[in-house]
């Protein structure tokens, strides 16, 4: 056999090894991707060395059907991202035109694409700042990238970048920032040849306004009670290159909140994409605040003691209960308060039972001495005893 023939089966080979399959499964940092990238905002992977960034990327593109353009930001010069000046036949008159790079003149052909910058935190600040212009205005040299194009970036950690700088506030605040791990079943069965699939988020077209109309409330509702948030530039060098809250990064937020309502994403999907806009505290503040929004009205409870719906989650429900307490201190009145107490007896026969004591103790508080006690009592009485109790010893 020959060498040639011998390369021919070689290669052969090869191309087996890449025909691999995908299947529906449920991975939150491909749908946390997919959503970001339905919504055109520019995201940024953070991950160590051969965690699978690129390999998510390609992925990502054919599973979508985009044309896949990759840039190496480190290896590139700001002209690169600024474009190229060329004088013309009457500069005087014409100006110096910009020309852009081959590679930008591609997806403007194409009319769609997903750019991928990766190496982004080896790329030094003059690259970084010739970025700026490309990721929030989508211009690259004298030309514009069109609508179907979504930028994606990937980047190591300093300590694990060769070379490694920090990112600049401006960049890093122009981008989702997700961390990018590892799953071990998802690399197992991948390496055997089925990856999960990626795909878009289905959104509802019925839910849009709706949608829009509760991502505004709720960022609205959020500030105006959290001003100090609104921006608020981190002291470390090191958390400046992450996400962090500013009028930007909130605008980017309610576009995710308003897509996520309208896919019905899941929470932990839907966390790591607030969190990776305007950092850890604040998005976990704003989700709190998210599902406070979601509580059922205290009116609508009293108004229906029986059958109004109680959340499961134990916080959400000692929220509820104390929600109905406030109500009736604001608005006393008999039926009110027998309609409270119903509450509190059902909300302790269908979760746990020690959520019911503070509220108990302070509707107790509230009776006026026209008040019977109403007879459903007894059926907190062992509830309350048993955790004052417990609470002594």
């Amino acid at each position: 056999m020959s060498d040639g023939v011998r390369l021919g089966v070689a290669d052969e080979l090869l191309g087996l090894l890449k025909r691999t399959e995908t299947e529906p499964r449920r991975d939150d940092q491909l749908d946390a991707l997919a959503l970001a990238v339905a919504a055109d905002l520019p995201v940024l992977l953070w991950g160590e060395p051969g965690i699978g960034k690129t390999a998510g990327l390609m992925q990502l593109a054919a599973d979508l059907g985009l044309p896949l353009t990759t840039v190496i930001a480190s290896v590139h010069e700001p002209s690169d991202f600024a474009g190229l000046p060329v004088v013309g036949d009457d500069p005087a008159v014409r100006g110096v035109a910009m020309a852009p790079p081959d590679w930008a003149v591609r997806l403007v052909r194409d009319g769609k694409g997903l750019l991928f910058l990766d190496e982004l935190s080896t790329a030094p600040p003059a690259v970084q700042a010739a970025l700026l212009r490309v990721v929030l205005e989508r211009r690259v040299g004298a030309l514009t990238l069109p609508a179907g194009v979504r930028i994606v970036a990937a980047a190591n950690p300093r300590g694990s970048a060769a070379d490694g700088w920090e990112l600049s506030p401006p960049l890093a605040n122009r981008f989702v920032h997700l961390q990018w791990t590892h799953d071990t079943q998802v690399v197992a069965r991948g390496l055997g040849g089925v990856w999960p699939r990626a795909t878009l988020p289905r959104l509802d077209p019925e839910r849009l306004p709706e949608a829009l109309a509760y991502a505004r409330r709720a960022l609205s509702t959020f500030l105006t009670a959290r001003p100090g948030l609104v921006h608020r530039l981190p002291g470390s060098e090191q958390v400046r290159g992450g996400a962090w809250p500013s009028p930007r990064s909130w605008e980017m937020t309610l576009r995710l909140v308003a897509f996520a309502r309208a896919a019905g994403t899941s929470r932990d999907v839907l966390s790591m994409l607030v969190r990776g806009a305007v950092g850890d505290g604040p998005g976990l503040e704003l989700l709190a605040g998210l599902d406070r929004l979601d509580l059922p009205d205290p009116e609508a409870v009293l108004a229906d003691p029986e059958h109004a719906p109680l959340p499961e989650r134990g916080d959400l429900r000692q929220a509820v209960l104390d929600g109905v307490v406030a109500a009736l201190a604001d608005r006393p009145s008999r039926v009110r308060w027998d309609a409270a107490w119903a509450v509190l007896a059902r909300a302790a026969e269908t979760g746990p039972p020690d959520l019911v004591v503070v509220p108990a103790t302070a509707l107790a508080a509230l009776r006026r001495a026209d008040w019977d006690v109403p007879a459903l009592i007894d059926r907190l009485a062992g509830t309350v005893a048993l955790s004052r109790r417990a609470g002594a010893a």
